[in-house]
């Protein structure tokens, strides 16, 4: 029914009952064929894996070994069986605009230098409800312009060059921040753009200063560390600054409700409401 793979998706999942249908809902509904999708299961024990067992599409293959290894093992485990010229990542409780494999595919085949392509996001809590917006970077230039503070990348939109991900590999030790230790490690001798338009749905629910500063805590490590590795020692102490400058932010934030330190969202325009009400109600559909 389908032609080979050009485009692997791999979609680790842990204890998602709730999200995964969505999920993969999103999957099916994109407007690009060619796909396969690897459903990587970390050793869940809800009902995660008789959910997506449901679907009946040989694009989709599940893989569960009934033990938990952690997201960076079953993205490589994801690199080392997937089929697809590209290689792509989805969380199991995002949820992708239909035109999203499409619009990618559509650029990296225009812009064959690039070995990494994202998208911009849009923020929804668990019932749907719009947050806002936050406008990617670009350019490798601007996605890659204060390395010691992150890359403005989304995880969840990355598309790109199966070979590359294969050649730089994620490293588990820094589970948590692991697509951060990755761009850093390839980002000198690499290319990365972000296409300027919403086609990934980005689930935040509450923040807690805990669950913040342990992600602060996986960043330093996985920048830091490797920066030190390197001998690149302006990155590490810059690293450490900035971190601990947004581990205050954080702090004032969360509990005592200051957000003139973060990054303000924007606000999403009707027409983009309304498409993220269509890929909202379509993802939540019944199954045939």
């Amino acid at each position: 029914m389908f032609s080979e793979p050009l485009v692997s998706i791999a979609l680790p999942v842990f204890n998602a009952e709730k999200t995964i249908g969505a999920a993969v809902q999103s999957i099916l509904n994109q407007t690009y064929r060619r796909w396969e999708l690897l459903i990587m299961d970390d050793g869940s024990t809800d009902a995660s894996l008789a959910i997506v067992a449901a679907w009946d599409d040989p694009r989709i293959k599940v893989v569960a070994a009934g033990c938990n290894r952690g997201i960076a093992y079953r993205l490589n485990q994801a690199l080392d069986i997937c089929e697809g010229e590209y290689f792509a990542r989805m969380d199991a409780d995002d949820i992708c605009f239909p035109q999203r494999l499409a619009a990618q595919v559509d650029y990296m085949r225009e812009h064959p230098e690039v070995d990494l392509v994202g998208a911009n996001i849009i923020f929804f809590q668990g019932d749907g409800a719009v947050q806002g917006i936050l406008p990617a970077k670009q350019s490798h230039e601007e996605i890659c312009r204060r390395p010691w503070a992150g890359f403005y990348l989304a995880h969840p939109t990355m598309l790109g060059k199966r070979d590359w991900f294969r050649k730089h590999r994620y490293r588990s030790e820094y589970n948590g921040a692991e697509d951060q230790n990755l761009l850093f490690r390839a980002y000198q001798s690499s290319c990365f753009a972000c296409i300027p338009e919403v086609l990934l749905g980005y689930r935040q629910e509450r923040r807690t200063l805990k669950k913040m500063l342990r992600g602060r805590y996986a960043f330093l490590k996985a920048v830091g560390c490797e920066a030190m590795a390197a001998k690149r020692y302006d990155v590490v102490v810059k690293n450490a600054v900035i971190l601990l400058l947004k581990v205050v932010a954080d702090i004032l934030n969360i509990q005592f409700g200051v957000k003139s330190l973060r990054n303000p969202m924007l606000p999403a325009d009707p027409l983009l409401l309304q498409r993220w009400h269509d890929v909202w109600l379509c993802s939540h559909s019944s199954r045939s």
